[in-house]
C-alpha cells in the first residue's frame, strides 16, 4: 500500500512537472487561514469606522488576489464551519451538525489526500472538531480524535479558541506558550514551512481571534477611540493583531522564496457578534443565525505566481474548499467520498466565472438554501416554521419576502430544500460509508468534567504560572 502511494505521488509531481507548474521544484503550497468570529465587515477594506486603514495585510490581499463579496461559511457557529473546510461536506452528514462535536472518524478528508499526495500537512490553532465543550484546553495527546487523526502530520492544537498565553498540545505534548495567539500560531506554522520548504506543504491555521472573551496588546488598541466599550476595543485589537500576523506570514513566504508558488484563502468560520454593530456590514443577522450577517463571511484567495486581482459576486462556501484544492492537483476521484455538497472553482483562479448550476445548502441553526442571487430560508421553529424567499442583490437585507411573486421558483427550491434534508439524514446515519453506519459513538463533554483532564490539572499548574482548576462546583461557559 505504501508503495501505491508513493508511486501515485510520483506520478502527480511529474504531472504538474509537464505543466511548467514545478519549477522549481513542486506542486503549490496550500496555506487555509480561518479567523474565529470575524464578520463580512470588519475589515479594513469593507469600511469599516474604526479598522479602515487598521488591516493593511489583509487589505493587501484582498488587493492582489481574489475578493469574495459573497463568500459563506458552511454555518452559522464554527464547529461545523471546520468541518465543511476538511471534507467538502454540509457538516451535519459529518458528524458536526452544531457545537462541540466530533468529526466522524470515517470522513475523507482534505489532509488525507494531500499527505498521499506527497504534502507535508500541519494544524496550528483552535480545533473544535473533538467533541469536548469549553473554553480552549490543550487536545489531549491520546485523544481519539486529535489532529493527527485526520490527516495532519504536524500538530499545535487547543480544544477552543485560544488567547493570550496558552496551554496547547504539539504532536501529543502539552506545552505553555507565551505571547498573542496569532503571532504564536504564525511563528509555529513559519517553523514548519521551512523545515518543509523542500516540498509542497499544507498548513491549517486556525486563529482564536477575535472571539470573546477579547485580550488585545495594548499595542494593538493604539489609535481606537477612547470612547469605545472596552470589550468592543479589545475585539479590534484582536483583529488588528491578526492582521499583524497575517503580514508576518506573507512576509515569511517572500522571504523563503515560496510566496510565488504559494496559495493562501483566507476566511472566517461565522458571522460577527451582535455587540459590535458594524460587525457585519450592514446584513441582517450576526452569528448564530443563517441570515446573511450570520454566514456571510470575508473571503479572499492569494496566489501570487497564478491569481490575477479580482473582485468577484460568485457566490462560493467553505465547503467549495476541499473539491478546488481536490480538482487544482488533479487528485484521485477517491479523495472524496461520493456525496460532496461543494464544487470546484479552479476556473475562478484563472479569471473566468464558474459555470456551476449548483445550490449552497445550510442546516445549522436551521435550513437555507442559495441558489444565485436568491435565498430560500426556513424561519422560525416547530409549526411555526414557515418557508420564506429573497432576492439577494435587491434585497440584501433581506427584508422582503418574494415567493408570491415568484411561485415556480420558490417550490422548486422548496423541493429542492426537502431532497436535501433527506440526504444529509441519510449522510448523518452513515450511509455515504463503507459500513453503512457510524461507527464512533459521538461525544460533547465539557473538558473540566473528563477524568482526563482532571489528571492533568497539576501539569497545567506546573506548566502556566497562575493556571488553577475551576472551582467545585462551578459550570463554566464556552460564550460560543
Amino acid at each position: 500500500m505504501n508503495k501505491i502511494r508513493v508511486v501515485g505521488a510520483v506520478f502527480l509531481v511529474l504531472g504538474w512537472c509537464c505543466v511548467g507548474l514545478c519549477e522549481p521544484t513542486k506542486m503549490p503550497n496550500i496555506v487555509l487561514v480561518m479567523s474565529d468570529d470575524q464578520g463580512w465587515g470588519q475589515v479594513g477594506y469593507m469600511g469599516h469606522p474604526h479598522l479602515q486603514g487598521k488591516t493593511p495585510h489583509m487589505d493587501a490581499m484582498a488587493e492582489s488576489g481574489i475578493r469574495f463579496n459573497r463568500f459563506y461559511a458552511a454555518a452559522p457557529v464554527c464547529s461545523p464551519t471546520r468541518a465543511s473546510v476538511l471534507t467538502g461536506r454540509v457538516p451535519a452528514r459529518t458528524g458536526v451538525p452544531g457545537l462541540h462535536k466530533r468529526l466522524c472518524l470515517q470522513e475523507k478528508t482534505l489532509p488525507q489526500a494531500l499527505k498521499k499526495a506527497g504534502y507535508a500537512t500541519a494544524h496550528f490553532g483552535k480545533w473544535h472538531l473533538g467533541g469536548v465543550k469549553g473554553s480552549a484546553m490543550p487536545v489531549l495527546p491520546d485523544d481519539p480524535n486529535h489532529p493527527g487523526h485526520y490527516g495532519f502530520d504536524e500538530w499545535l492544537s487547543a480544544t477552543n479558541y485560544i488567547e493570550m498565553n496558552p496551554l496547547m498540545t504539539h504532536n501529543g505534548k502539552i506545552v505553555y506558550l507565551e505571547g498573542e495567539s496569532s503571532i504564536l500560531m504564525v511563528e509555529a506554522a513559519q517553523r514548519f514551512m521551512k523545515t518543509n520548504r523542500d516540498r509542497p506543504f499544507f498548513a491549517v491555521l486556525w486563529y482564536g481571534s477575535p472571539h470573546f472573551p477579547y485580550t488585545a496588546l495594548e499595542e494593538d488598541r493604539e489609535g481606537l477611540p477612547k470612547s469605545l466599550d472596552p470589550r468592543v476595543a479589545n475585539l479590534f485589537g484582536e483583529i488588528i493583531a491578526m492582521d499583524r500576523s497575517i503580514g508576518m506570514l506573507r512576509q515569511g513566504l517572500r522571504d523563503m522564496g515560496l510566496a510565488e508558488n504559494t496559495l493562501i484563502w483566507f476566511c472566517s468560520d461565522n458571522g460577527g457578534r451582535d455587540h459590535e454593530p458594524d460587525s457585519v456590514g450592514g446584513l441582517r443577522g450576526f452569528k448564530g443565525s443563517l441570515y446573511e450577517g450570520g454566514i456571510r463571511v470575508p473571503g479572499i484567495i492569494e496566489w501570487p505566481g497564478r491569481i490575477q486581482p479580482m473582485v468577484t459576486d460568485f457566490p462560493a462556501s467553505t465547503m467549495d474548499i476541499m473539491p478546488t484544492i481536490v480538482d487544482l492537483l488533479d487528485l484521485p476521484d477517491d479523495s472524496m467520498l461520493d456525496v460532496v455538497d461543494g464544487a470546484s472553482l479552479a476556473s475562478l483562479l484563472d479569471g473566468k466565472t464558474p459555470d456551476l448550476n449548483r445550490t449552497i445548502p445550510f442546516t445549522s441553526n436551521g435550513t437555507a438554501l442559495i441558489e444565485g442571487n436568491y435565498k430560500l430560508f426556513q424561519e422560525g421553529r416547530g409549526k411555526a416554521a414557515k418557508w420564506v424567499l429573497y432576492d439577494l442583490k435587491m434585497d440584501p437585507k433581506e427584508t422582503v419576502d418574494i415567493s408570491k411573486e415568484n411561485p415556480e421558483r420558490f417550490e422548486q427550491m422548496v423541493e429542492q430544500a426537502e431532497k436535501m434534508l433527506a440526504s444529509v439524514e441519510a449522510s448523518a446515519a452513515g450511509m455515504d460509508y463503507p459500513e453503512g453506519k457510524v461507527i464512533q459513538p459521538q461525544r460533547g463533554a465539557e473538558w473540566f468534567a473528563m477524568e482526563e483532564y482532571q489528571a492533568l490539572y497539576e501539569t497545567f499548574s506546573k506548566l502556566k504560572p497562575g493556571w488553577s482548576p475551576p472551582a467545585k462546583g462551578k459550570m463554566e461557559r464556552d460564550q460560543e
